[in-house]
């Protein structure tokens, strides 16, 4: 099992992503989240083929696909750190944290 816990920046909102794989290429992913667009994603769990998910295109997997019509915008760190957590359960990647820093040149 692997559990990332996401905080999507200057909205506020965190979301918690578990997931489980029995074989180490399938993993069930559920979310537990703050953000009222991705909410109803909470109430089904979904299963996503790992080397897919984690080799394939950007942008192109069932995780973009199913957070699609929820997540409303593109920086949204959320589908990404679904990904991660699919990566660790999987055994596809070590757990490590990841984090993006961004401050406002006032030049």
């Amino acid at each position: 099992m692997a559990k990332a816990t996401v905080d999507s920046g200057i909205c506020g909102f965190r979301t918690v992503v578990d997931v489980r794989s029995e074989d180490l290429q399938h993993a069930l992913v559920a979310l537990t989240t703050d953000c009222p667009n991705l909410k109803p994603l909470e109430a089904e769990s979904f299963e996503v083929d790992a080397f897919v998910e984690c080799f394939g295109k950007l942008g192109e997997s069932a995780v973009y696909e199913r957070l699609r019509p929820h997540c409303r915008h593109p920086g949204c760190p959320v589908p990404s750190g679904i990904i991660k957590g699919v990566e660790v359960a999987c055994g596809l990647a070590l757990p490590k944290d990841a984090s993006i820093h961004i401050v406002r040149d006032e030049n």
